[in-house]
């Protein structure tokens, strides 16, 4: 397999962020729904309260982490250089752990039903995963693979103009004495806060 080009690379910036940010929402979105589903169906003397339980099911955990993924895309589109690719980094080991506690939540989530279910009496219920568990599993592996290639990426994709910086941020102080500079020089050197005199 050949190594994609810099021109390849820089043309997949749009594709990588968009998916990027959707697989993020998504996974953020379907972490904080019920993960697992137990039918009333169970046996038991506090079968017919099932429907009082307080548990939800979601991963928390998972969401702050996709959150957090959402968050270093955004920055990632608005820096340059190595602050971008640091962000990068972070976004890239945030989706790690998302994807990691999906994971841990497969067996986690339905012991915890199950131990709430033994509290009012339900021993046999039937449990299962929910189809928002497998949409946060398939989203956060998507999502691990676009983080991973904006961290090796970022150096070749396209960056925003200077033109968006701060005003005054990188552009030099003229050292011309005041009658060589124009009069646009001199209004800037003023909203500056600069005497042009000096």
């Amino acid at each position: 397999m050949t190594e994609p080009t810099p021109s390849t690379r820089r043309r997949a910036f749009g594709p990588v962020v968009l998916l990027g940010l959707a697989s993020a929402g998504l996974t953020a979105i379907a972490a904080n729904k019920p993960a697992v589903d137990g039918g009333a169906t169970g046996t038991g003397t506090g079968a017919g309260s099932v429907l009082t339980l307080t548990f939800e099911g979601t991963m928390p955990l998972v969401t702050a982490l996709a959150l957090v993924v959402l968050a270093c895309w955004g920055v990632v589109l608005v820096t340059r250089g190595r602050v971008r690719r640091a962000v990068a980094l972070l976004g890239s080991l945030a989706a790690d752990g998302a994807l990691v506690g999906v994971l841990v939540a497969f067996g986690q989530v339905s012991d915890d039903l199950r131990d709430e279910l033994a509290q009012v009496g339900v021993t046999d219920v039937q449990i299962s995963h929910t189809a928002w568990y497998w949409a946060a599993l398939a989203a956060a592996c998507v999502s691990v693979v676009c983080a991973a290639l904006a961290f090796l990426w970022t150096p070749t994709w396209p960056e925003m103009g200077t033109r968006y910086d701060a005003p005054g941020a990188s552009e030099p102080t003229s050292t011309a004495p005041p009658e060589e500079q124009s009069s646009i020089d001199l209004w800037k050197a003023m909203d500056e806060g600069r005497d042009p005199t000096d």
